[in-house]
């Protein structure tokens, strides 16, 4: 619409020149069921206009939906991509303890869900259909032609340091060599007074433990397609990785080892909670 427009040009000439979408499905019955207002031809339009305003676009889908089928998934995998510019994110549905779906999961009332073999699959066609239009993970959920991989994305799973700013924002920063973790209350209306009161948002600034620290850049750094320099996680945690679980997993074609680096393979990065309890017991 001309509304929206007006609005992405004024976030223009406001110095943004990268914007992401949350589109979420291009199923008007999925919207519906995800809880979302829009509709698939609105989306189809906003983002249009997106494109034609800032230097770089993004948009999100969630698959493994109520009721999707793997040839659905496929074809609306295949829609994406002719919308998708240079970079877009596609995340499995997980239902979570404490928010809706969770509750509704917990009193029988979210039928349909697919098989964990479905999601599987689901995730490995993901990677075919990505890789075979240029479009590969450099991320689990995050997908980009080469040399266009979100730069803020980046310092989350490289484990750098990221300031929390708004509601609810978690940060994490080196300060005075120190990395730590700040916090925001989530009320907009708590978290306004405070910055009007105190010009400040924060509510908590804390050093992160080395072990914790090791274990977030295990966490995020395994996430990616590069995956992890041994020598940093050896110098947070105070001792290298067991190279006994390396060995295992890297047999059963989960990891990826070589001399200071370790990755996780296509096939790894799907389980990498089990791969996690295993290297970080």
């Amino acid at each position: 619409t001309s509304a929206e427009a007006g609005r992405f040009r004024g976030y223009a000439d406001a110095g943004v020149n990268r914007l992401s979408m949350g589109i979420q499905a291009l199923n008007d019955d999925d919207l519906r069921r995800l809880g979302r207002l829009h509709s698939v031809a609105e989306a189809e339009r906003a983002f249009g206009i997106a494109r034609d305003t800032f230097e770089r676009v993004s948009f999100d889908l969630i698959y493994a939906r109520q009721g999707q089928t793997l040839a659905e998934w496929r074809a609306e995998l295949t829609r994406a991509l002719h919308m998708a510019v240079d970079h877009f994110s596609l995340y499995q549905l997980t239902i979570e303890d404490g928010t809706a779906f969770g509750a509704r999961h917990a009193a029988g009332k979210l039928r349909g869900l697919p098989s964990e073999d479905l999601s599987a699959d689901m995730y490995l066609i993901t990677q075919d259909i990505c890789e075979a239009a240029g479009l590969p993970a450099y991320e689990v959920s995050n997908h980009a032609r080469p040399g266009m991989e979100s730069r803020h994305n980046l310092i989350y799973w490289r484990y750098g340091d990221y300031a929390g700013i708004g509601p609810g924002a978690h940060g994490r920063l080196t300060l005075n060599g120190i990395k730590t973790a700040t916090d925001t209350p989530k009320a907009p209306l708590r978290w306004l007074e405070m910055v009007e009161t105190h010009r400040s948002g924060e509510v908590l600034a804390e050093p992160v433990p080395t072990q914790d620290q090791a274990l977030e850049y295990l966490m995020f750094g395994l996430r990616l397609r590069e995956g992890i320099d041994t020598g940093r996680y050896a110098r947070l945690a105070g001792q290298a990785l067991d190279a006994d679980a390396i060995h295992e997993m890297a047999d059963l074609g989960l990891l990826d080892p070589s001399p200071g680096q370790l990755r996780a393979t296509r096939e790894g990065r799907a389980v990498l909670d089990a791969i996690l309890r295993r290297l970080f017991p």
